[in-house]
């Protein structure tokens, strides 16, 4: 019984490695095959990126070449008013190619000082834009001026 018992563990012994031998090849070759398909996914996804870039480019290109051409403001100067409870106010705002070039008060005809807001013009110039920082004790001579500019700003915009 000890030769068949030595028999029986060599002839299992051949079995699992007959049967770990076919499983690691098989995988391995599994596993080369899947690897193949993924550095083609790889490639592709790469040449599709590159396609998509440069699709990318050439519509921002477009886009900034359209820009250029269509500007957002007429250049020239144009008025607007803002008023309130406390009384009105008008603007001119000089615009040429797009950037603000001049705010003047034109008209003032609000209840408080024209002195309290002087340095609002010179704001809408650094800024760009209507919106301004609120004059404390002026609020609504604030806001007034800034429908006024809003107002000229889109009277100047181009359609």
């Amino acid at each position: 019984m000890a030769k068949m018992g030595k028999q029986w563990v060599l002839l299992c012994s051949a079995a699992v490695a007959a049967v770990y031998a076919t499983g690691y090849f098989s995988t391995e070759a599994q596993a080369v095959k899947l690897e193949s398909q993924q550095a083609q996914i790889s490639i592709q996804a790469k040449t599709n990126q590159s396609s998509v870039s440069l699709a990318n480019n050439n519509q921002t290109n477009q886009t900034n070449q359209t820009n250029q051409i269509k500007q957002l403001y007429k250049n020239g100067t144009f008025t607007g008013s803002g008023m309130n409870r406390r009384g009105s106010i008008e603007v001119a705002v000089t615009l040429k190619n797009d950037k603000i070039m001049d705010v003047q008060i034109s008209n003032w005809g609000m209840h408080y000082s024209e002195s309290d807001v002087v340095g609002l013009p010179d704001e809408v110039l650094q800024k760009q834009n209507a919106q301004v920082n609120n004059v404390s004790g002026a609020t609504y001579s604030t806001q007034a001026f800034e429908d006024a500019v809003q107002a000229a700003l889109s009277q100047a915009q181009n359609a």
